[in-house]
């Protein structure tokens, strides 16, 4: 026991450690789900997506980073300022269909997370789902936030998986910078889908909820500290935390996005392996392509991006839901304290586990899930950089100019992207 607190004493001293919730951000960014739209982009067109990563980066890390800023200035989540700013209607509209999308999202990566654990280990995938419900529930409800946000910083390392399987495979890198740089294929329909999926697994409505809370959670704990309003002192080392912070923890998202398009593109489609529906699918076709110890590195870091986002996904609905209608939210409380908190946060998970039971398809749900996020982005987008650029809400730490404009220049995107979901 004292090895083990000694051990755990030197973690909480290592740099990961003192990061803030920009990297916890990015990597729920790469969850399952996301992993089977990487992977089905690199599997059916090879290098020609590598170039969407390096466009959706900017856009994803200043929205981001607007909605830090938002967190830490006015010491309240994004639904809370948005209850203040603007009517009711716009408030429960976004927060029903994020709820909505949250627990399909939720649904396909426990079947991710069961499948590949299956996979992997033999164990029937119900019983491993129902193992990493119990993990992920029991870490919410029973760890304080300052110790549980540890456990998530040092799950973020599962990323490094991804980069891992390149060393097992030979890598045309002349022709990977070429296409990267100067996309080659025919623009069709099911391009766009890919396309589609690919710009809305990166830019999450869940995870501007998400960020905005976290920044307000990491005030709540010791040394404790007043919103940047009332503490103007404070802001220029604050403001800066939360750029690099951000701008770092989504260019370790989108890295790692980009590398599981290059590894699925010249392992699978290059061997002929063009039809992936799950990242579960993914994994098992990887193995001979790329040999085992790739395949053990794609699989593991499958279940450790699960054991992120799942919570992030059921967290950041819960905060929604509860500034909507006025509950305590935080990680911080304990379940007798926050009782609408952690119940929501129950609630999403065991729906997500029901998916299954009633034997809906996970690819069907993550469809429907990037559907109803493609919807919901373009309004949210748009409400994420008015209220970063109003003074009535921010004071005089509205955001950069040059910011805002890559925001509008996000929600235009998320907007075409939207209106090309509905076009046969």
């Amino acid at each position: 026991m004292a090895s083990f607190r000694a051990l755990w004493e030197r973690c909480k001293r290592h740099p990961l450690a003192k990061i803030g919730p920009g990297l916890i951000t990015g990597a729920a960014d790469d969850d399952p789900s996301g992993i089977a739209t990487y992977s089905q982009a690199g599997a059916r067109y090879g290098l020609d997506m590598l170039w969407t990563i390096p466009l959706a980066f900017p856009m994803v890390a200043a929205v981001q980073s607007m909605c830090g800023r938002i967190g830490r200035v006015t010491g309240k989540g994004l639904a809370a300022n948005m209850k203040d700013t603007f009517p009711p209607l716009v408030l429960k509209s976004m927060v029903g269909l994020l709820l909505v999308a949250n627990t399909l999202n939720i649904g396909s990566d426990l079947a991710a997370m069961g499948d590949v654990a299956n996979l992997v280990t033999g164990f029937n995938r119900h019983l491993m789902t129902l193992f990493f419900i119990g993990v992920t529930l029991t870490l919410q409800l029973l760890v304080p936030y300052h110790r549980y946000v540890s456990y998530l910083k040092w799950l973020t390392l599962s990323l490094l998986a991804y980069i891992a399987v390149l060393f097992f495979v030979d890598v045309p890198w002349s022709q990977v910078i070429s296409h990267t740089l100067w996309p080659r294929f025919k623009f069709d329909s099911k391009a766009a889908d890919v396309i589609i999926g690919v710009f809305g697994t990166t830019i999450s409505p869940y995870l501007f909820f998400w960020q905005t809370s976290e920044e307000v959670e990491d005030m709540r704990t010791p040394p404790r500290a007043a919103p940047l309003l009332q503490n103007p002192g404070a802001a220029s080392k604050e403001l800066k935390r939360i750029r690099v912070d951000t701008w770092r923890g989504m260019f370790v998202a989108n890295i790692t996005a980009y590398f599981i398009i290059l590894a699925t593109a010249i392992t699978l489609h290059m061997t002929g392996v063009t039809d992936i529906d799950t990242a579960t699918q993914a994994a098992g076709a990887l193995k001979p392509a790329a040999g085992t110890y790739a395949y053990w590195l794609f699989a593991a870091g499958i279940v450790g991006t699960g054991l992120m986002g799942v919570p992030v996904l059921a967290a950041s609905g819960a905060y929604a839901l509860c500034e909507t209608v006025g509950w305590k939210c935080s990680l911080e409380h304990k379940p007798r304290e926050a009782r609408g908190f952690y119940g929501i946060i129950t609630a999403s998970v065991f729906a997500g586990l029901a998916l299954q039971l009633v034997h809906i398809s996970p690819m069907k749900a993550l469809f429907w899930s990037a559907v109803i996020n493609g919807v919901v982005s373009v309004p949210l987008l748009a409400i994420v950089v008015l209220l970063a650029s109003k003074k009535s809400v921010m004071g005089k730490f509205t955001a950069k100019r040059w910011v805002t404009v890559i925001g509008w220049v996000a929600t235009t995107v998320m907007a075409a992207a939207a209106v090309w979901m509905f076009i046969p």
